[in-house]
C-alpha cells in the first residue's frame, strides 16, 4: 500500500478542494508542511511580513469571489496567536477562511516546550473549529471535516429551507403592508443568491435597503435602492424610508446596533419578518413578527417563485418605490467644499468620478469608512470588501492585498485613515515584492478621528492626536509620519495631494503608476484635522448633521439623483 506523510496529504486534500492560494509565514515547526507544498507545486503563497496580515489577506481573498477560500499559514506558538485576530473578524462576519499552523513534538505538549501553546484552546471561541491534530492518520479526516464546515455542505445536517406554509405567511405579511422595505443582508452574498433576490425586488416592485455587509446586491443607481440604514453608515433618505415603511424584511441580516440603533425608534409601528440560515439569529436582537431559518437561497427563490403564482393577486408598490426615490434626490449631504487643509466630504466626491462602477473598494472600520459609505457608490456584489462586525484596525491593507490577489483583472481600491494604514504598514513590501497593484487612499487627518469624535460626549480630546513635528521631513505641518516616503522605502509609489482641484489628477496618476509598475499606490490625502462626521447617538431618527446639508445639484455633484432632478418624474419606476 503507497504511504505518504502527513503534509503530502494535507496538501492533496487542498488541491482537492480548490483552495490553492494560500498566504503566510514559515517556520521551524511549520516547515514540513511548506515542503509538502514546495514538492506538490501547486499551492500559490504570498509571504506575508506579519501572520495576523496573513489572516486578513486570506479573509480579502475569501470575501471576493463566491466559492474562494483563503489559506492562512503560520509556524507554532505566536504565529498561531497572532491569528486569532483574523479569525475574530472572519468568524464575526461568517467568512470562512483555513489557518494552518506547526506545533511542537506530541511528545513534548505540556512540557513547557518552545512556541508550545495550546492554540486550540485560545482559538475555539472565534472559530467553528479548532483542532490540534495529535495522531497523523487523522489529518485527512480533519482537514476534509474543515471544508465541509467553511463550506456549509449537508451532511450530517441538512441547510434549513422554509416550508411552503412559511413561504405564504411571509407573502400574506407582505400583501397586507403599503409600504414595505427589503433588507439585503451579507448572508445573500454568502449563498450566491444576489442575483436571485434582485429578481424578486424587480417582481415585487418593493425598494431594497442594503446592509453594509450587502452593499452591492442591488445597484446603488437602480430604482429600487432606498439607500442604507443606521447610525453610521447610512444615507439621509435610507433613515428616512424606513421609518416611513410599515414592512421591514430582512434576509441574510443580523440587525446590528449600528443598523438599528434604538429598537423602539426601529421596529415602532411597522412589522418585522426575519430570514436566517442560524436559527441563534432569530430574536437574538428583538422577536421579529415572523422569524424563518432557512438559507437565503433557497428562501429567496421559494418566495420568488410563490409571488409569480400569485401575480393575480399581486400589490402595485410604484407609488410607494418613487416615495423612496423622492427622498434619494432631495435628502444628500454635501461634498462639494473647496477648503484647503482638504474637507474629507470632498476626497468621497472626487473618487465617484475617478473611480468606475466595477472598482472594489475595501476598508474597515473609522471615519473613513462611515463616510466613505455615506458618500461613495457601488453597483456590484461583493465590490465593498468590509469587516463589518469586528472592525480590527490594520485590515484594509493586508485585505486590499487578499482582493486584488484574487482578481488582479479588476481595479482594488483601499480606503483608510492614517491609523488604520499605520496599524499593518510593513504589507505593502508584499504588494511590492509579488507585484499586486491596487490604490490605497489615504485620508490623513493625524488623528484617531472616530474615537476624537466620540470622545465629544466626554468634554475632552485625550490621547488621540497622532500629530508631531517629523524632523525628517519638510513641510509636514505637524501631520507625523511622512507615509509618502514610508510608501517609497517599502518599494511602492505614493502621491500626497493637499488641494482639493488636484484629487482627480491624482487618483488618475495613481491608476496609471499601479498599472505600470504593478506596485501599490498611496495616495496621501492631507485633510483638515478636525471633521464631525453624520452620526447618530442612539436613534436613527436623531443622526447629527454636523456639516451643511445639500441643497442644490452643485452641492453633492456625483449623487446618483442629483437634486432637482425628480421634479415631475412620473410615477413609477
Amino acid at each position: 500500500m503507497t504511504k505518504m506523510r502527513a503534509v503530502d496529504a494535507a496538501v492533496l486534500i487542498l488541491e482537492k478542494e480548490g483552495a490553492t492560494q494560500a498566504f503566510g509565514l514559515p517556520g521551524a515547526a511549520i516547515n514540513p508542511f511548506y515542503s509538502a507544498m514546495r514538492a506538490h507545486g501547486g499551492i500559490r503563497h504570498v509571504l506575508a511580513r506579519h501572520v495576523e496580515a496573513a489572516s486578513h489577506m486570506a479573509e480579502g481573498y475569501t470575501r471576493t469571489a463566491p466559492g474562494n477560500i483563503g489559506i492562512c499559514i503560520g509556524t507554532s506558538g505566536p504565529a498561531g496567536t497572532d491569528m486569532i485576530t483574523g479569525l475574530y473578524s472572519a468568524s464575526a462576519d461568517s467568512i470562512p477562511i483555513l489557518c494552518i499552523t506547526g506545533q511542537a513534538p506530541v511528545a513534548k505538549l505540556d512540557k513547557e516546550d518552545f512556541q508550545a501553546v495550546d492554540i486550540a484552546s485560545i482559538a475555539k471561541p472565534v472559530t467553528k473549529m479548532a483542532k490540534t491534530v495529535l495522531e497523523a492518520a487523522q489529518v485527512p479526516g480533519v482537514f476534509q471535516e474543515a471544508f465541509r464546515l467553511m463550506r456549509d455542505e449537508p451532511s450530517p445536517v441538512v441547510k434549513p429551507q422554509a416550508t411552503r406554509k412559511q413561504l405564504e405567511l411571509a407573502l400574506d405579511l407582505i400583501e397586507r403592508s403599503e409600504r414595505p422595505l427589503f433588507v439585503a443582508g451579507g448572508g445573500i452574498l454568502n449563498a450566491t443568491a444576489e442575483a436571485d433576490f434582485l429578481a424578486l425586488a424587480e417582481e415585487t416592485g418593493i425598494p431594497v435597503v442594503p446592509t453594509l455587509m450587502g452593499w452591492g446586491i442591488i445597484p446603488d443607481d437602480h430604482p429600487l435602492h432606498a439607500g442604507m440604514v443606521g447610525l453610521q453608515t447610512s444615507h439621509r433618505y435610507g433613515n428616512e424610508s424606513l421609518l416611513a415603511s410599515d414592512l421591514v424584511f430582512g434576509i441574510g441580516n443580523r440587525w446590528a446596533n449600528r443598523h438599528t440603533g434604538d429598537i423602539k425608534t426601529y421596529t415602532e409601528g411597522r412589522k418585522i419578518v426575519h430570514v436566517d440560515i442560524a436559527p441563534t439569529q432569530i430574536g437574538r436582537v428583538f422577536a421579529p413578527d415572523l422569524g424563518i431559518v432557512s438559507d437565503a437561497g433557497s428562501f429567496i427563490r421559494g418566495l420568488l417563485e410563490l409571488v409569480r403564482e400569485r401575480k393575480a393577486q399581486q400589490r402595485d408598490y410604484s407609488d410607494w418605490a418613487r416615495e423612496c426615490q423622492d427622498r434619494k434626490g432631495r435628502l444628500q449631504r454635501k461634498t462639494n467644499f473647496d477648503n484647503i487643509p482638504i474637507k474629507p466630504q470632498r476626497v468621497y466626491q472626487e473618487m465617484n468620478r475617478a473611480f468606475g462602477p466595477e472598482t472594489r473598494y475595501v476598508t474597515t472600520i473609522g471615519l473613513s469608512q462611515i463616510a466613505g459609505a455615506q458618500m461613495l457608490h457601488v453597483f456590484r456584489p461583493r465590490h465593498w470588501i468590509n469587516a463589518g462586525q469586528a472592525g480590527p484596525l490594520g485590515w484594509t491593507l493586508p485585505a486590499a492585498i487578499g482582493v486584488a490577489t484574487a482578481d488582479p483583472s479588476t481595479q482594488v481600491v483601499a480606503l483608510s485613515g492614517d491609523y488604520d494604514f499605520q496599524f499593518l504598514i510593513e504589507e505593502l513590501a508584499v504588494g511590492a515584492q509579488f507585484r499586486i497593484p491596487f490604490v490605497h487612499v489615504v485620508v490623513n487627518n493625524s488623528y484617531l478621528g472616530l474615537i476624537r469624535q466620540s470622545q465629544r460626549g466626554f468634554e475632552m480630546d485625550y490621547h488621540v492626536s497622532l500629530g508631531f513635528d517629523n524632523i525628517n521631513s519638510e513641510d509636514d505641518m505637524g501631520y507625523g509620519v511622512d507615509h509618502v516616503k514610508v510608501a517609497e522605502g517599502l518599494g511602492c509609489k505614493a502621491v500626497r495631494v493637499t488641494d482639493p482641484n488636484q484629487l482627480f489628477e491624482a487618483f488618475q496618476e495613481a491608476k496609471r503608476l499601479a498599472e505600470e509598475h504593478l506596485v501599490p499606490v498611496v495616495v496621501e490625502v492631507i485633510l483638515e484635522k478636525v471633521t464631525n462626521i453624520s452620526m447618530g447617538g442612539a436613534s436613527i431618527a436623531q443622526v447629527n448633521e454636523f456639516e451643511p446639508i445639500a441643497e442644490t445639484e452643485e452641492d453633492a455633484p456625483t449623487a446618483i439623483i442629483p437634486i432637482g432632478s425628480r421634479e415631475g418624474a412620473p410615477v413609477g419606476v
